[in-house]
Formats: structure tokens, sequence, C-alpha cells
């Protein structure tokens, strides 16, 4: 199962790039930091399972997490925007690892309230930084940020009236993807519940596998839905999005911008609890 994660970016700037660092803010000791986390090995049962959530009170828990997806979540990149590491770091069987951790009383995380116990929502930009912490200071975690001009998608209204309802459930998770709960926007339609237009466009980037930056202007959460009526199984991905975002008063358009990296320079297995 793929996490459907999505969050705002956290950004470091002020670093040459092709610098191999631990973290500037770490150094300058403004990274937070969760109170207490465990970290243990996943069971077999779980190898299937590579999720991340955050519930009420702060909780994070991640169960069967690789360390490529923790780089990942604690950056807010896509899968093709982590490189370098070990072999072993996207591996499943035997490389995965569950965490639960806890954020300190003075942190805003802790303050997260949802209706019902069971309610969870993606990982807000402190935890990541949380997550980034954690990743330095158990798996020994160095890296360094590669950014030049690239291909973009463009995340804009369009010309067609809006589509977007307020969330029915405002504590529910935040998704989007292909009506029924499909992973990929092929032909079929796309949807989304309790979603900003900066989560949105994070999740395009993930199906399209290019960034896409939110231009919409469009503040708080939305449901959507729209479907085409038919599979067409000789659309790509791009154009069935492309296609839907229309539908529902969007425009999704190439563009020129910034594409980031984040490059593992050293990483290790997870030290003991």
């Amino acid at each position: 199962m793929i996490a459907k994660i999505l969050v705002v970016a956290f950004v470091c700037t002020g670093m040459a790039i092709g610098q191999s660092v631990v973290a500037p803010e770490a150094a300058a000791g403004k990274l937070p930091e969760f109170d207490a986390a465990t970290i243990k090995p996943t069971s077999p049962s779980n190898y299937e399972i590579n999720g991340a959530y955050t519930y009420s009170g702060g909780i994070f828990k991640c169960s069967g997490c690789t360390l490529h997806y923790l780089v990942m979540l604690a950056f807010d990149v896509q899968n093709w925007q982590v490189s370098g590491g070990p072999n072993w770091i996207d591996m499943r069987a035997g490389s995965q690892y569950d965490i639960e951790a806890t954020p300190p009383e003075s942190s805003q995380a802790i303050h997260l309230i949802l209706n019902d116990p069971s309610h969870k929502t993606p990982p807000s930009p402190e935890q990541r930084q949380m997550l980034q912490s954690l990743l330095i200071d158990r798996f020994q975690l160095k890296f360094h940020r590669e950014q030049k001009e690239g291909n973009v998608y463009i995340l804009s209204r369009g010309d067609k009236p809006l589509k977007l309802q307020p969330p029915k459930d405002p504590d529910g998770f935040h998704w989007a993807g292909q009506p029924g709960g499909g992973a990929v926007v092929m032909g079929s339609g796309v949807a989304g519940t309790n979603i900003s237009m900066p989560e949105l466009a994070a999740r395009l980037s993930d199906f399209i596998r290019r960034p896409v930056q939110d231009q919409t202007g469009l503040a708080g959460t939305y449901d959507f839905e729209y479907r085409t009526g038919n599979d067409d199984p000789d659309s790509s991905a791009t154009v069935g999005i492309i296609k839907s975002m229309q539908e529902i008063g969007l425009k999704l358009a190439q563009g020129k911008g910034p594409v980031e990296t984040i490059v593992i320079d050293h990483i290790e297995r997870p030290t003991e609890n």
C-alpha cells in the first residue's frame, strides 16, 4: 500500500549546492526534536505497508517504512527526488521500520485534537523537521541538496467553474487519486477528500513524476470527484490528469522551475532503542 502523504515543504536556505552537511538548522540547534521515539524492525506480516500518519496529541506513527520513504517524508519530496545511499534503504523485506514518536510539550503538534481517536492527518512541517532530527540522530543521516532548473507543471485556476466542495469530514484523511480509491489517475477521472491545493499539487507530482507548483491561490481543503464514465487504456496518467483538472475547474500546464533532489551521502541502520 502506498502511503498518501501530502504536506507543505520544508525549505532550507543559505546552503551551497553540493555541500555535504548534517543540516545547518541542526548545527545551530534550531531543528525541533521528538520528546521520545521508538524504532523497531517491521514484522514480516507488515512488509507491504509503507505509511506514516499523525494522531491526536501529535503522536507520529510510521508502519513498514523504508529509509528511502522516511527521507521522502522528512523533506517533503517525491520518490524520484531522493538519490544516493545504499541499496537496502529502498528494500521492503528486512529493511523496514515501525516508528512511534511523541512531540514535546512545547511543540505545536501536541495541541492537535481530532474528533475521533482513529482519525489521522499528514505530519505537519514541524513534525517533518522532527523526523529530520530523528534521521540525523538515530540513522546517522548526512545529505546535501542539489537544485537545477527543469521541467515542471503549474497548477492554476482554469476557465471552467470550480467543482470543489467544502470537506464533508474536516478531520478526515487528506487524499487524492482515482475515483473509487485507485492510486493512479488514468482515464477514469479524479477524486479528492479534505485536500488542499498544495497537497493536491504534491500528489499530482507523484503521479506524473515532475514537480507540480500550486498557483491556484485557493486556501482551505476540498472534496471533489470527476468521473469520465469509462477507462481509457491508451491514455497516459498525465493526459488523464490534465483532462480531469480541466473538468473540476483547474488547469495543469507545463512550465519551467527549480527541481530539488535530496542526495544521501551517508545513512546507517538505526541505533537500538
